[in-house]
């Protein structure tokens, strides 16, 4: 029977196995962001104390998440998968023990914190680099259209609610101790996960190519490894000058002159030229910078204040808007994984990105809660579909022994200027109207996009690389 195209991923077996352990991990991480609030708050913390752990948090995330990808590509991925699950359930029940009987203290939570944001450092560049392994490459659009369809619903709905149900009828704790299970879960399904470390590509004979844009894992096939002197890159991926495609999953080079740290440092700025060598690449991820940078503080720290003056909504109100947002992208994700991959595939994600930030303007000139839910929805909508076509283009373009430290690049980069945008964004509402703030976000996000489009020829490169289906 045919499935819906979104869907088809689920006919894998490994697939299906790596989804679900992410299903389920998500939605633990949402429950977190709701008890670590109750559990700052039973220990009597101030909304400094509730700073401080989740601030905690980030940084174990941020300075994480470069070495993470460099753990992607040099050690096998289900066992990394596995380690991030089980040090996450080990956290998780320690501390529910500690609240249940009466130890936890806020520097607990604060190293908990820490733990599950290295956890997401480590898990994020991890599972990015097995999905082109498991699956065809015609069927990695619709697998980062699930994951852009479930982790919102999970993360920012399901797990919440849940917690917050769950803290309503039992202690703090007992919301922790599911968070454990979830985790524990994640954990057992992963055992059961096998990622091909190497290229698996049936061949018929010493010389044989994928065809063009489908140079993906075949699950059923027997892995073929490559001889060294065979320089195999993956249709559609920029070779890198000095590395062998095919030897992704090569063991950890030995360095006698520098040891670990020097090895370490060496994959990452292989790495990092990789990423200033490609153009394509290296303007999306500037221009997302950017982006974020302008969209984050207003949309976290200015709109509570709009819908508190404009509108007399609480904080129920705002987390109404937020849902409107990622309600949005969850359901462009899940539209765009049931299409094919557009021909013009940049200068789709930078349209999508850039014109879906237009709307954002009026949020700051209206005082109906219906065209402000309406405007961040088109905001969110923009974000998603641009997100699920962002992460198939590096599954589908980037050499996979590589994939895992241009995807932590990415995630760095994303969340680099974060903290910036949004302590930046009161002190700069204080002397410019917030409609110039919100319009000039509007704006000037495309504007930037267009000039990334144009500087790094994307247009022409996406015809020079075709990627079918």
């Amino acid at each position: 029977m045919p499935l819906p195209r979104a869907l088809e991923p689920f006919r894998l077996g490994e697939y299906r196995v790596l989804a679900f352990a992410m299903f389920v991990s998500v939605f633990g991480a949402g429950m977190w962001a709701v008890a670590l609030v109750n559990q700052v708050l039973e220990l009597d913390g101030t909304a400094v104390d509730l700073s401080a752990v989740t601030a905690v948090g980030a940084l174990g995330m941020l300075v994480v998440v470069l070495v993470g990808g460099i753990a992607a590509d040099r050690f096998p991925l289900a066992a990394l998968l596995r380690l991030v699950e089980a040090g996450n359930a080990l956290t998780a029940g320690t501390v529910a023990v500690l609240a249940l009987t009466g130890g936890l203290r806020l520097w607990h939570l604060g190293a908990a914190a820490f733990v599950f944001g290295a956890g997401v450092g480590f898990f994020y560049p991890a599972y990015s680099a097995a999905l082109p392994r498991v699956l065809p490459a015609r069927q990695l659009l619709a697998a980062n259209g699930v994951e852009g369809t479930a982790r919102p619903l999970l993360q920012q709905a399901a797990g919440p609610a849940a917690a917050g149900v769950l803290i309503g009828l039992l202690a703090p704790g007992g919301a922790v101790a599911l968070i454990a299970a979830c985790h524990l879960a994640a954990l057992v399904l992963l055992l059961r996960l096998h990622v091909p470390e190497r290229e698996a590509l049936p061949v018929t004979g010493p010389t044989a190519r994928a065809p063009l844009g489908d140079a993906a894992v075949t699950p059923a096939a027997e892995p073929v490894v490559r001889p060294v002197a065979e320089p195999v890159v993956e249709a559609g991926a920029e070779p890198v000058v000095g590395s062998v495609p095919g030897a992704e999953t090569a063991a950890v080079p030995s360095d006698p002159s520098g040891g670990v740290f020097a090895s370490v440092r060496r994959d990452l700025m292989e790495g990092v030229r990789y990423t200033l060598h490609t153009p394509w690449l290296l303007w999306t991820l500037l221009w997302a910078v950017c982006a974020v940078f302008l969209l984050l503080g207003p949309l976290e720290v200015l709109v509570p204040f709009l819908v508190r003056d404009r509108l007399g909504g609480d904080a129920a109100t705002f987390g109404y808007l937020l849902a409107c947002y990622g309600g949005a992208s969850a359901l462009a994700s899940l539209v765009v994984a049931s299409l094919p991959l557009p021909r013009r595939y940049l200068s789709w994600m930078i349209g999508l990105w850039g014109l879906g930030t237009l709307p954002f303007g009026l949020v700051a000139t209206t005082e109906s809660f219906w065209v402000m839910a309406v405007c961040l929805a088109c905001v969110g909508a923009g974000d998603g579909a641009g997100m699920v076509l962002w992460g198939t283009l590096l599954q589908r373009r980037v050499p996979r022994h590589m994939l895992g430290r241009v995807s932590s690049l990415d995630f760095f980069v994303s969340i680099a200027l974060m903290p910036v945008s949004m302590a930046i964004a009161g002190p700069v509402a204080q002397v410019v109207p917030l409609p110039v703030v919100f319009w000039t976000v509007a704006v000037l996000t495309p504007v930037l996009g267009f000039v990334a489009l144009w500087a790094g020829r994307m247009r022409q490169d996406e015809l020079a690389h075709p990627l079918a289906g």
